[in-house]
């Protein structure tokens, strides 16, 4: 899958609707049914340029499934306007697997974490764990009801975390 989008058009578009960059994809699309060969390629090439100029200039973005997929596990946890740029009903991210990097308390003495990659998560219940987590550890971190997350360290019972930044 490629996926098309153009920056200024995000900013207008309602949560709901599709990108407006399609504009530029469907006109050069539309330059196939050009039966005389000779105007087919006029229309390749002119469409073609727009379209390199929009990425050129970061107006149009395009990106693989595979960065996709990568955007959302960076993405996981945060609190994002609906927008559906990278909300294409494949993919949906459910859970994290990471590392942890450094370990702290929040000012309620809960778990303050930060993983590898710079995710910070912090926990927002009461419960205590067996064994005090330290960098190196491993978690999982899966959605839980209502827009809750579930942290697991080292397959110990989980605790409810809620991703800082």
């Amino acid at each position: 899958m490629i996926f098309v989008s153009a920056g200024s058009a995000l900013a207008a578009a309602p949560a709901a609707s599709a990108p407006a960059s399609a504009a530029q994809l469907d006109r050069l699309l539309a330059c196939r049914a050009n039966p005389d060969p000779a105007q087919r390629l006029a229309c390749f090439d002119r469409e073609s340029a727009g379209l390199a100029e929009g990425i050129a200039k970061r107006d149009v973005v395009v990106m693989d499934r595979e960065a996709v997929r990568s955007t959302k596990r960076t993405l996981f946890g945060l609190s994002l306007p609906r927008i559906n740029i990278l909300d294409d009903g494949k993919d949906e991210v459910t859970q994290l697997d990471g590392v942890i990097e450094s370990v702290g308390r929040n000012r309620d003495g809960g778990l303050f974490l930060i993983l590898q990659g710079g995710a910070r998560w912090t926990q927002i219940d009461s419960k205590t764990v067996a064994v005090e987590p330290r960098p190196g550890n491993k978690v999982v971190i899966r959605k839980g009801a209502l827009g809750s997350y579930v942290m697991s360290i080292d397959r110990m019972p989980g605790i409810k975390v809620r991703r800082v930044n």
